[in-house]
């Protein structure tokens, strides 16, 4: 978050990331309201902009071309992304339930999420249908058939829904399968007597243009039934399909009739003229799950659009006590209409017209809508002081996670100065992943873990924080007991305070209990930022696994991915996808104490940390005594990581890791990426090699995405390394 001298006093709550939501994040981003804290929540690291759908269909669109990166956006809007599905309103508390999170709070609030095209009362649709809305399953459901096609299916699709939209969509499928096959039988079914019911202008156009297609259009018909095999109708006759899209008309999301908020008959929400809620101070609503009772509307895009700025003014108002102003929806707008082909067929005002410039003036005006995501204007940096002391540590941001570690060098050096333990309850001193001490003759495992900020998600990075400091305690072989927790929220409010502890405390208990563990305490303050610690312990039932008994001729065996380091400094630039941390934070939520049980018979292990593979790797052949050598191309890399680290990303950490453990042999990113800290990284084990598949398999087998990446050697210690 863009941190201000301004303490955090309110929060402001963005519930989906629909297209009102998008620009408004954009122009906080560009001005934002300081002492708001901006929150947005939505189940996709992404937004689809749906207006390029049938140009996704009929393959002119990537389907990233068609995306909003929410994960891009919320960074340079200085706000939190929560990926998570609303499933609650209790706008009298001024709180939102979010599947497998909780409840998170706010002092205003605004709903952006958007509508459905699902069709529940038509039996079988929901086992063999997919809605044209929302994006993401039609679009992999398209691309699969798109797939079974290639192998021989048969190019037959249905659409069910003869509005504008399942016009598209049909003449869409129609192009781009004839692109595969040379034929498409694509059929369109409207329950109406004629299609496009509310465009009677365009209708002749459309008909003509489906008929060139090669659309069969089947009008005045109920649908009986989607099967597995293609759509039954009512009066007996079957038409055959392998891919069944619904897109007959824009449904309310259900659990918004569930809230207890004013909605219409057909469950959208009702909206005053400065978009609140009705009969709501602090609640507002945008895009097409709202109705603007002063000015009702077709639900379209363009009118999310003309929200936003006005939008964004009455949020601004409402959190600093000023006035709201009302939004006033143009009468009509240009409809452009997509025709399979690059053509397209407009209407506005009653007039209709057509060809392929129209298609160049739509993917015009949809690609500079997305540019505006993707070429985001650069903020000024503040600037730097006109004398310094002498001394450069570079003028890149700190990164989070463990890539803030200081550097292991600087460590080991501190830690050789320390005097020798003299207490005969320590068993173990500087070097391993924790201590081991005596207590009453049972043996615990002792050890420390903080995490400076990575994510504005508090809940999200307690958990990771927590499964980080775990590792240490599954590496060597420990249960884990009990956990303190050290908080340091940036300046706040009481209000935001209760809010933030909440969240952390709620998320990192549920993990450490999970693992067998309790909080019993912590600390907590304010400070510059967020950062969360843990100290904990773990009880052995037997001798630990340290790093000291590799041998040679042993497997090296990695449980997760590296590349954590280089996907959160690229995130912290703003030049990540979306896509890719979400899927690195939700690996990095995993816990890993089944991956220690699987292991439990290692000669050696350790989990990887801030001092990259190499680093820690590196500990276990100066314990043992040993060399290793790594096969690169065996080494497993979260998705994202090795195209930054070739365009030349790197943690704050890395030269100083490189330095500490370097590597002989192989060249290029692959070898960079031994260097990456990681956060909550894996655990790295030499074991007996005949044990070596089995474990690799058993490990898969529990979800973790393990591999064998090289061998323990007989010295000197050293690594080297292999492409």
């Amino acid at each position: 978050m863009k941190h201000s001298p301004i303490p955090l006093t309110r929060d402001l709550l963005l519930i989906g990331g629909g297209h009102a939501h998008a620009l408004v994040l954009r122009m906080w981003g560009m001005d934002p309201l300081p002492g708001a804290r901006l929150t947005v929540i939505d189940p996709n690291p992404v937004a689809p902009y749906t207006g390029m759908l049938p140009g996704l269909v009929a393959g002119h669109y990537r389907r990233e071309e068609l995306e909003i990166d929410l994960v891009r956006l919320a960074r340079f809007a200085g706000a939190r992304l929560i990926v998570g599905a609303v499933t609650r309103i209790d706008a009298a508390r001024g709180g939102v339930t979010v599947a497998g999170r909780g409840e998170i709070g706010y002092d205003v609030a605004s709903v952006d999420v958007g509508i459905h095209s699902g069709m529940p009362r038509v039996p079988g649709f929901s086992e063999h249908g997919v809605a044209a809305k929302p994006l993401g399953p039609f679009a992999e459901a398209w691309e699969a058939f798109l797939g079974r096609v290639a192998q021989g299916a048969a190019p037959q699709a249905a659409v069910i829904g003869g509005g504008i939209a399942g016009i598209e969509l049909a003449m869409a499928m129609a192009y781009r399968l004839k692109g595969i096959t040379g034929r498409a039988e694509i059929t369109l079914l409207e329950r109406a007597a004629v299609i496009a019911p509310d465009a009677p202008v365009i209708r002749p156009r459309l008909m003509r243009a489906c008929a060139a297609a090669g659309v069969r259009i089947v009008t005045g018909i109920e649908v009986a039934e989607v099967t597995a095999t293609g759509v039954a109708l009512c009066d007996g006759h079957e038409i055959a399909a392998g891919f069944v899209a619904g897109a007959a008309g824009a449904r309310a999301h259900g659990w918004l009739s569930q809230t207890g908020l004013p909605v219409t008959a057909d469950g959208f929400l009702r909206v005053g003229a400065d978009l609140r809620v009705e009969g709501q101070e602090a609640l507002f609503a945008a895009g097409d799950c709202a109705h603007l009772t002063h000015a009702p509307r077709p639900k379209a895009g363009v009118y999310a659009v003309r929200a936003a700025p006005v939008l964004r003014d009455n949020l601004r108002a409402v959190l600093s006590g000023g006035r709201t102003h009302a939004f006033h929806p143009q009468r009509d707008y240009l409809k452009l209409i997509s025709l399979g082909e690059k053509s397209a067929l407009a209407e506005k005002m009653g007039m209709a017209f057509g060809g392929p410039l129209l298609w160049r003036l739509k993917d015009r005006i949809d690609r500079k809508f997305m540019a505006q995501f993707t070429e985001m204007p650069a903020m000024a940096a503040p600037e730097g002081p006109r004398v310094q002391a002498l001394g450069d540590v570079g003028t890149e941001p700190l990164c989070g996670g463990c890539g803030a570690k200081v550097a292991p060098g600087v460590l080991s050096a501190v830690l050789a100065g320390q005097a020798p333990n003299i207490r005969p309850d320590v068993l173990t001193g500087p070097g391993d992943d924790a201590a081991v001490i005596t207590v009453g003759g049972v043996r615990q495992v002792l050890t420390t873990d903080h995490l400076r900020g990575f994510t504005e998600d508090f809940g999200v990075m307690a958990r990771i924080a927590a499964l980080h400091a775990l590792g240490d305690v599954w590496a060597m072989g420990a249960n884990p007991q009990v956990a303190l927790v050290s908080v340091t929220l940036p300046r706040m409010s009481e209000a935001l305070q209760a809010r933030s502890m909440t969240e952390i405390m709620a998320q990192a208990g549920d993990a450490l209990r999970a693992a067998g563990a309790g909080i019993v305490g912590g600390h907590s303050t304010m400070g510059a930022e967020a950062s969360i610690g843990f100290t904990l312990t773990g009880l052995l039932e037997r001798d630990p696994v340290t790093v000291a008994g590799a041998r040679a001729g042993d497997a090296l065996i990695l449980t997760r991915p590296i590349g954590s380091g280089v996907l959160l400094a690229a995130e912290m630039r703003g030049q990540a996808s979306g896509r890719d941390i979400a899927g690195l934070l939700g690996i990095l939520q995993m816990p890993q104490g089944n991956a220690a049980e699987i292991l439990a018979g290692a000669r050696a292990m350790t989990d990887v940390t801030g001092f990259g593979l190499a680093g820690h790797l590196m500990a276990i052949c100066r314990a043992s005594g040993v060399g290793a050598e790594v096969d690169l191309a065996a080494v497993p890399v979260y998705p994202g990581a090795l195209a930054l680290a070739e365009a030349g990303v790197r943690s704050t950490i890395w030269a100083a890791n490189m330095a500490a453990a370097p590597v002989a042999g192989g060249t290029g990113a692959r070898r960079d990426l031994l260097h990456d800290p990681q956060t909550a990284g894996g655990l790295l084990a030499a074991v007996d090699a005949g044990d070596a598949v089995a474990l690799v398999a058993r490990l898969r087998e529990v979800g973790h995405q393990a591999a064998c990446i090289g061998h323990v050697t007989a010295g000197p210690v050293a690594i080297s390394c292999r492409s």
